[in-house]
């Protein structure tokens, strides 16, 4: 695929890029808890505004339905964005409507303006290929140049990501270009031991990537809701727990392949519980209790990894060469339930081999919890996007920039 430097030698001044960035920052009200997204598709905004390309910047954000929604306004990302780069950045207060067709006209050359939440019209994730084409088409009057960098939705066939590329000259920027070499380290070039850290909810949001992951992979740790599927699977009791008993037989298949193959499957050895979901808007106690994994009281929700099992996990970390975690351990956003988080976090820090985050609340938690982001080696800006990555999945997105 054509890298934005390429672009670049070609010559943008005067021209209309169209940037699909990732804004898709967490808010509280209008504002931003987390401005990660933001920082990391920085510089391909600035790097063009300074070669004199009219920058026209492009995301969605949350879940709206098609619709406009002020609960998911791009308005706070678009102030935040200027902050970033030390500029007033225009903003368009709809898409592809006469604000967005008057916004872009009045650009001068290396100026920058973002367009509304691109999901505010139906068609940005429409399934119908016409109307998703229809709004593609829509998106390309307003610009001469593309440039895909939101690595975040590259897993989505959406308009704007899959459908406009094909409508314009494209080019990748510096934020996909960098996130595809660091999945390529985790897939073709890997240096071991590898090993890999999944958490979070679900267990059947992870089972493609460990499917895939159990032929390279040396070892597998697991945390966080998902663990306690795995804990029934073996047959320990597991309270009122987040559990998906659907998926225990395939839980058991992988078990026992991660056997065979020699991958390490590591599991909590004791879990932090306690009588319900704490409440994470006052952060009061929450009357935790730790209890071995293979003894969790009926009534008990376990909601973090234990202090033994965070020793356990530190030390299968201490000699990976290249780690990837995706996930966080436990209910992080509330203190009583943040050390298993934390303990993996800090052994990415303290060890000397290449890890990755993988992006979505593992990368929220490192930011939460105060880590300095430069102490490893890469955070990635797309949780979803990584994972059917490494499940070798095509990612429209991707294919859409290639020539």
């Amino acid at each position: 695929m054509k890298t934005i430097d390429e672009l670049l030698a070609e010559g943008v001044t005067g021209k209309r890029v169209f940037v699909r960035a990732d804004l898709n920052v967490p808010l509280s009200g209008t504002t931003i808890t987390d401005d990660g997204r933001i920082r990391a598709v920085e510089p391909t905004v600035r790097k063009l505004a300074e070669a004199g390309a009219r920058v026209v910047v492009a995301s969605h954000l949350g879940r709206p339905k098609g619709a406009p929604d002020p609960a998911f306004s791009l308005a706070p990302a678009a102030t935040r964005l200027g902050e970033l780069l030390g500029t007033d950045v225009a903003f368009a207060t709809d898409t592809v409507g006469e604000s967005a067709r008057a916004t872009v006209a009045a650009l001068t050359d290396g100026k920058v303006a973002v367009i509304e939440n691109l999901r505010f019209n139906a068609g940005e994730t429409s399934k119908d290929d016409a109307e998703r084409g229809a709004f593609a088409d829509q998106l390309a009057e307003l610009a001469d140049v593309y440039v895909g960098d939101g690595f975040g939705a590259v897993h989505r066939k959406h308009a704007s990501v899959f459908d406009l590329p094909a409508r314009l000259p494209h080019a990748a920027g510096d934020l996909i270009a960098t996130e595809v070499g660091v999945l390529k380290k985790l897939t073709d070039d890997v240096q071991r031991p590898y090993a890999v850290v999944l958490g979070g909810a679900k267990v059947s949001d992870k089972l493609g990537v460990i499917d895939h992951l159990l032929e390279r992979a040396d070892r597998i740790l697991i945390g966080g809701g998902m663990a306690y599927t795995f804990l029934k699977a073996q047959g320990h009791e597991v309270g009122s727990s987040l559990l998906q008993e659907d998926q225990i037989p395939v839980v058991l298949e992988y078990l026992k392949r991660a056997e065979e193959k020699g991958v390490e499957f590591v599991l909590p050895v004791d879990v932090v519980v306690a009588p319900a979901f704490p409440d994470l808007k006052t952060k009061a106690p929450a009357n935790p209790t730790t209890v071995a994994a293979d003894a969790m009281p009926v009534g008990q929700m376990g909601l973090d990894n234990g202090p033994e099992t965070n020793k356990l996990y530190a030390s299968k970390l201490a000699d990976a060469a290249t780690v990837f975690w995706n996930g966080p351990m436990g209910v992080f956003e509330h203190p009583d339930f943040a050390e298993g988080t934390r303990a993996v976090a800090q052994a990415l820090v303290d060890s000397s081999g290449f890890s990755v985050v993988g992006g979505g609340d593992s990368a929220a938690a490192v930011r939460i919890l105060g880590f300095d982001e430069n102490a490893f080696g890469h955070i990635s800006t797309g949780g979803g996007a990584s994972l059917e990555y490494l499940e070798g999945k095509t990612l429209p997105g991707l294919a859409a920039l290639e020539d």
